[in-house]
């Protein structure tokens, strides 16, 4: 295959997924990771796409534009429902959370349906309508006003107030970018803000992120990675990068199966 035909294939598939692994272009192409890795730096470099560890990403991931709710949710899938499900076990009877917006925080949702007892606050329309959904007596969902964001989340100053009245045991909270200089991003300004009030209202912060994440900066920052307690993200993250976050997070949980995980934690970095 000419290198035109398997660059054109692979701005498609970018195109169409958002992202791409290495690994699955060397599958979809029949050709060697190395041969894929140099189209993919071709490619970076003529400004067709955004080369991550692992891959690559669509242009519009690292810059100030935000994509849809319905596009996110169709990136990842596999391993963003792995992630909730291991997000769900951080989650106890009585306590009180907070889920920002985004699509691998709505994963979550289902999950909590074995949880009793829960007060959840959140800023996700889309988290709220699928807890309201079960329509369960012993669970309380507080849902912020504010401005709708392409990916159905509400930011601004109304969530902001209402979010930093609040007190919650756990934030479990996703991203549009992890980065180990620029922290934790999001090319929404008003979502960045959102979200800073909700770090500040949680005794701990989960971040859950899918590999593509990671190398990804958004225009605006969220909070620097030491604020994050625990960090689940998939399997597919490139050793190098876990090695890297390890020194700056209190936890790491990378998910490769719905019933296991391992653990990375800082003091054995």
């Amino acid at each position: 295959m000419l290198a035109a035909v398997r660059q054109a294939r692979i701005i498609d598939e970018v195109r169409r997924t958002g992202g791409v692994r290495v690994a699955d272009l060397t599958e979809l192409l029949g050709v060697s990771d190395m041969t894929v890795r140099r189209d993919l730096d071709a490619l970076d470099r003529k400004g067709l796409l955004t080369k991550v560890h692992g891959g690559a990403t669509a242009l519009d991931t690292a810059s100030a534009i935000e994509p849809s709710f319905e596009t996110k949710r169709a990136r990842e899938r596999p391993e963003k429902q792995a992630i909730a499900a291991h997000a769900a076990k951080l989650i106890r009877p009585g306590m009180a959370i907070a889920i920002s917006a985004g699509t691998t925080t709505w994963a979550l949702a289902p999950h909590l349906a074995a949880i009793g007892n829960l007060t959840v606050v959140t800023n996700s329309l889309k988290v709220a309508e699928a807890l309201y959904d079960a329509s369960r007596p012993d669970l309380t969902v507080v849902l912020t006003g504010g401005l709708r964001t392409p990916s159905d989340g509400l930011v601004g100053p109304v969530a902001v107030q209402a979010i930093r009245s609040l007190h919650v045991d756990l934030l479990v909270m996703g991203v549009h970018g992890i980065d180990i200089r620029a922290g934790l991003t999001t090319p929404n300004l008003l979502e960045a803000e959102t979200n800073r009030a909700m770090v500040d209202s949680a005794k701990r912060v989960a971040v859950v992120a899918d590999h593509t994440k990671w190398g990804v900066v958004g225009l605006s920052h969220i909070a620097p990675l030491s604020v994050v307690d625990t960090l689940l993200i998939d399997e597919n993250l490139p050793d190098e990068a876990t090695e890297a976050l390890a020194k700056h997070v209190g936890e790491i949980v990378a998910v490769h199966d719905p019933e296991k995980a391992h653990r990375v934690s800082a003091e054995s970095s």
